[in-house]
Order: C-alpha cells, then structure tokens, then sequence
C-alpha cells in the first residue's frame, strides 16, 4: 500500500500555491462551469453500453479495512456517494474504460439542498453555476436593449415575466438531472437513490441497506453556510435566490466574493435595486490588487451600490415582511438599509461532510473546515476511501472535480500508478457585470515568486460601446516573469472574458513567452487582440521594487 501523506489547502506546497489564485484557496465556494453547447444524448437503449465490451473485474477481499470472510467478494469495486460533477465523472470513467463495477447514490432530486434532497447533477448543474449562468444570459438582455438605441433600434423599455423565466430555467435542470442519470446509466453505473453514509472501510448504508465496496468514494460537495449574526434566519442562500418567485425590488448581498458579485450583477440587470455589503475595502479577495480596484469602478458603473469596509451585525424583520440589515463601519459608522425584500448571505461555504460517517469509519477530517483530508491522489486516512471535490476543500471549481475524479479513476483502477490532480494554471471566471477572467498568479504572488516581473495592461472602451453610449471599460493585463519571458498570468475584464481566458490558458499552460506572443497576429477588430499587441510594460518590478519611469 502506497503511504498516505495528508494535507488540505492550506498546507499545500508553496510551489503549487504559488500558481494557483489565492481567492480559490481562501473562497471555498462553488465555482461555475456551465454546458457551452446542447449535444443529443442517447439512452442506454439506442447504443450499447461501453463497458459491456468490456471484462469486469470483481473485487476480492483485502486486509486493508473491515474485516470480510474468506474469499467474499464485495457488491462493488466502487461506490461512490454523491452525483455531482465529480462523483459522477469518477463512476463513468471507472466502469465505461476499465470495466468497474460501480455504484453512485445520491439523493432525490429538488432545487434546494437538504438533508434528504440533492439531485443527480450536483451543486454546480441544479443550484449553482448552470442556473446562474442561465439567470446572467437573461440580465444580459436589459443592457442589450439600451445599447440598441445608439446603432438605430426605436427599443422600447421592455418588461421582465419573471415566472417565464423561472419555469424556463427550472424545466432545464429537470431535462440535466435527467441527463445525469441517463449518463451513469449509460456506463453501466447502478444509481441508488437515497441518503449515504460510511459504515467502515468498504461498506455504505443508504436507506437502511448496507452495500460493499473495495473502493469508497466520497464526493459529496459543499453547502452554504450563513453567518452568526441575530435575524439570520431571516436571510437566505445561494440555493433560495435562484429560485425566488417574484424578482424583488430591493435587496442587500453580504459578502464581497465571487458568488456575492455574480449575484449582485445579476439582479442589478434585472432592475432590482441592489446593495453589496463586504468587509475589505474592495471586493474579490485574493485577486490581482489592480483588478479588484477597476472592477470595483465598473461596478458602480452599472449601478450597483458598494458598502466597503462594512460588517453586518443584525438582520431585523418588519410587521410588513421587510427586511432591514444593520451594518457597521469603522469609517462610514452605522450603516442601515432598509424595505428590503431579501437579504443574501453569500460568506461562504463548508464541505458537506456533517452525519456522514466519517469519524466512524476513520477518516480524518480537517478540525477547522470539516474537510476531508486526502493526500496527492485524493486518498483520505482509510486507503480504501477516496475524496474528491468541494468536501476535501482544495480547489474548488466544478472543472476541478471532474479531473480530480477523473485522476482518481486512473490512479485506482487503470494503468497510470501515479495520476494525480495538477492544479498548476487553472483558468477561472467570475461571471459579474462586467465579469473577470483570468489563469495564473496575480502581480501580488509573481512579484513574491519570481522577483523580477514586466507588467502590460491596457485599458480600453469596447468598440460595441461606442455607439451605444454605455460607459463600460475593459481592462487586460500580462504579468511576464523577466529572468525567463514567460507569460505567467493573465487577467481580463470585459465581455466575453471567460471565452478569450480559455483558449490563452492553453498558452499559459504550455508555458508561452511574451515574445511568443508578440509574433501572433491579432484578430481585428476585436477586444481579444489587445492581448497580442502590448509591446511596452506598463511598469517593471525589479528584486521586488518598481523600477522608477
């Protein structure tokens, strides 16, 4: 048996720190991707299964956990709790490329998580970055209609059915659980439906019926948490504001993340009157420090009302239903808004790993966050018990967990002894009015890495923007490691950031120079090409200071 070295987020090696974003570190939250394209999916009926081709292997008995007789076999060589992206990823690959016999449980399908509802699909598919990706498309449509007047349209101010819109988006993730079963099924993979729990090394109760596994998998996600605060019950979450039945008029957000800004565009958009509340002076902890500022701007820009520096201390509900949350601040004082139809706290989230049987069955839990702690190749203290995902609180982006499981498939049933996650260079979004893409490190973590960096921005109004009046600005910046000229991070703000990020995280990846980029030709006219054309740095940093201009 391989030996078992653990470790959670904050104790990574500072070699891999350094390339990932600190706010993915310090922000355990859900983290969006969303279905680019619809592709038609076959049902298990219309296509043969790819692991029927496939021989199965059959578990024996170990010494490596619970005690088992003889030569009994186990129902499974894998049993995975919990269908979210990673789960499911980690199941799928398992049986459709080594021939695994699997099992995933999750529980009954419904909007809103609980102890006794989920859903195939997860966090991310059902109540996070597809819902919310779908609720961005559809506040994207006011500025939409503005802008038209400037190239010639006679718009007038359209109106919201606000229930269309919900009914829309509640069929689609009744059609993506469905999707997700159909998946596993697809695979080969048994669903049970119903609540897991550990029981021991190999073995998961769910509904009162014990199954046997050589390999457990837990992958059972995060949830939000709300802060200890009086009058919090009166607030809700990330769950509850995807599925509001009426679009409110006023609300206040509580949190200066990503999740807290993605939401505070969207119902900004939408024409609610909408108010941030954040602890630090600018939002995105942990992001690049010039970012944070612009981005703060363009907030405000959109319309958006900030209240920095601001700690909630009370939530209090009125005889009419509405809310009012009192806030102080060392610098503005007491700050209350008032008539307020929801509060949103978005201050967090922690690994779902509350009556799941992890102290019974051994498994080491982190004493702070109650993640799960796995060591390189996502194995918890019990060797035959893995983790993947937002549970183990490492990085946590929905692409994420679908390598990790997928590394996990690799490591534990195929011929790859040594695949293991790489959290070097993972592009990320915030998909904020205007959103933020970026992949590497912030000129913060490059200057502290590398010493010596060559810093090119470029602050630009988007061409759409000319004619149309709006005042929104974009901004990219290239941070250039000098000693070697290698391009290690980009960051952009502006639309349809998140789809130029993805194509120059490949560059990054791959290890691109700056001169490398100079020789590519720009796409014209476009916002993208900016990234090719900064020939002169902004300003350059040597032994950690800022060379004089």
């Amino acid at each position: 048996m391989r030996g078992v070295a653990y470790h959670t987020a904050s104790q990574a090696s500072s070699s891999q720190v350094g390339l990932r974003p600190v706010w993915l570190q310090q922000s355990p939250l859900l983290r969006p991707t969303i279905f680019g394209s619809t592709r038609t999916l076959l049902t298990s009926t219309q296509r043969p299964r790819a692991c029927r081709a496939l021989k199965q292997v059959r578990a024996q008995s170990s010494s490596n956990g619970a005690q088992h007789n003889g030569a009994h076999e186990y129902d499974f060589d894998l049993f995975t709790i919990g269908a979210g992206s990673g789960g499911v990823r980690a199941a799928r690959w398992a049986a459709s490329n080594y021939g695994v016999k699997a099992a995933v449980c999750e529980m009954p399908f419904a909007r809103k998580s609980s102890d006794v509802a989920g859903g195939a699909g997860g966090t991310c598919v059902l109540r996070g970055c597809v819902p919310k990706k779908l609720m961005v498309y559809g506040g994207e449509f006011a500025q939409a209609f503005k802008d038209s007047v400037g190239f010639g349209w006679d718009a007038e101010v359209p109106g919201i059915t606000w229930q269309r819109l919900m009914e829309n988006k509640n069929k689609e993730l009744d059609r993506l659980n469905g999707v997700y079963r159909m998946l596993l099924d697809g695979a080969g993979v048994e669903y049970i439906e119903g609540r897991g729990k550990l029981v021991d090394a190999h073995t998961v109760e769910v509904g009162g019926k014990k199954y046997t596994a050589k390999n457990i998998l837990i992958a059972v996600g995060g949830r939000a948490t709300k802060l200890p605060i009086p009058g919090a019950e009166h607030a809700i979450i990330s769950d509850d504001i995807l599925d509001l039945p009426e679009l409110p008029k006023k609300l206040a957000i509580v949190g200066g993340g990503y999740i807290a800004l993605e939401f505070a565009g969207i119902y900004n958009n939408f024409g609610s009157e909408t108010h941030v509340v954040y602890r630090q002076p600018l939002p995105l902890r942990g992001f690049d420090e010039e970012v944070r500022q612009f981005v703060a701007e363009q907030y405000e820009q959109h319309g958006l009302n900030l209240h920095p520096e601001a700690s909630p201390t009370e939530i209090q509900k009125g005889a009419d239903g509405k809310l009012t949350l009192i806030s102080e601040s060392k610098k503005h004082g007491k700050i209350v808004l008032e008539g307020l139809d929801h509060v949103l706290l978005a201050t967090g989230r922690k690994p779902n790993t509350k009556n799941l049987g992890c102290e019974e069955a051994g498994v080491e839990l982190d004493e702070k966050s109650g993640a799960v702690k796995v060591n390189e190749f996502s194995q918890t203290s019990v060797p035959s018990i893995y983790a993947v995902g937002d549970v183990t609180d490492r990085m946590n982006l929905t692409p994420v967990a679908l390598m990790e499981g997928m590394a996990f498939a690799k490591h534990v049933f195929g011929d790859d002894a040594e695949a293991k996650p790489d959290y070097d260079f993972i592009p990320s979004a915030v998909f904020s009015s205007p959103p933020i893409a970026n992949v590497g490190l912030s000129e913060e973590q490059a200057v502290e890495k590398y010493k010596n960096v060559d810093v090119f921005t470029s602050s630009y109004k988007p061409m759409k923007n000319t004619l149309s009046g709006n005042e929104g600005r974009g901004f990219m910046k290239i941070l250039v490691a000098s000693d070697t000229d290698t391009v290690v991070g980009v960051h952009l703000i502006g639309p349809e950031t998140a789809e130029i990020i993805q194509g120059f995280a490949v560059a990054v990846k791959m290890g691109v120079s700056k001169k490398m980029m100079d020789t590519v030709v720009g796409v014209h006219p476009s916002s993208a090409e900016e990234l090719v054309t900064m020939r002169t740095p902004s300003r350059q940093i040597r032994d950690k200071s800022l060379v004089p201009a």
